[in-house]
């Protein structure tokens, strides 16, 4: 039996004209959960990331922080869904820039709305794959990682890929999937067992790392 580690990316740039980037404290975070992977003397037998550039440099700051080396294999099914896209589909004129709670609110609703339709099929985003073309981008990693991993493995991702898998093993519905990833923190941990023939659920979103007060303020969900 092995264990599987799937770590959403830091912190990126919310709100800024490229999101695709760790900011500051996305950085720290990321520093951070090596800093804890290596007191809890968890080495890792295989790495895999998404491409895409806070996939990757979420990955430099964990093997910063934990003194880490090892070359990690690059699996874009593991890429985000573009969100962008989907708000496009379904409210074609250009939103203003975030600047305020309201504003935030405002794009998450729209966000949750088209989430919904393309997992339904009732969308389709341009320059996006179907919804089950998605899942199967991201069940071929957990399917790479039963036949071909042993021991600890770590996979680097977002949180639409990684509440996608959880969603596909614990079967929930599309709403349910869209929630827990709504749900799901910066540079948090979430842990699967497994073995060649299944994954099984062990903890979702989890922040050992942050767990004490002086780092109350890291915690953070875009």
């Amino acid at each position: 039996m092995g264990n599987l580690y799937l770590v959403r990316h830091g912190q990126a740039s919310f709100g800024a004209d490229d999101y695709d980037m760790l900011s500051e404290l996305g950085v720290r975070q990321s520093v951070r959960l090596g800093q804890y992977f290596a007191v809890r003397k968890l080495k890792f037998d295989a790495v895999i990331i998404g491409g895409l550039r806070r996939h990757a440099q979420t990955w430099a700051g964990i093997a910063q922080g934990g003194g880490i080396q090892a070359d990690a294999l690059v699996w874009p099914g593991l890429n985000e869904y573009d969100s962008e896209a989907v708000i496009r589909a379904i409210h074609p004129f250009p939103l203003e820039k975030v600047q305020s709670p309201e504003d935030y609110r405002a794009h998450f609703r729209l966000l949750r709305d088209g989430l919904r339709q393309w997992m339904d099929g009732v969308i389709s985003p341009v320059g996006m794959p179907t919804y089950p073309e998605f899942v199967r981008g991201v069940t071929s990693a957990l399917d790479h990682v039963r036949s071909q991993c042993s021991g600890n493995v770590l996979i680097v991702s977002s949180g639409g890929p990684i509440s996608t898998a959880i969603g596909h093993l614990l079967g929930t519905t599309p709403e349910t999937t869209v929630e827990l990833n709504f749900r799901i923190r910066n540079s948090s941990v979430t842990e699967l067992a497994f073995t060649p023939k299944r994954h099984m659920l062990v903890t979702y979103n989890t922040l050992p790392h942050l767990d004490e007060p002086e780092y109350a303020s890291w915690i953070t969900y875009a």
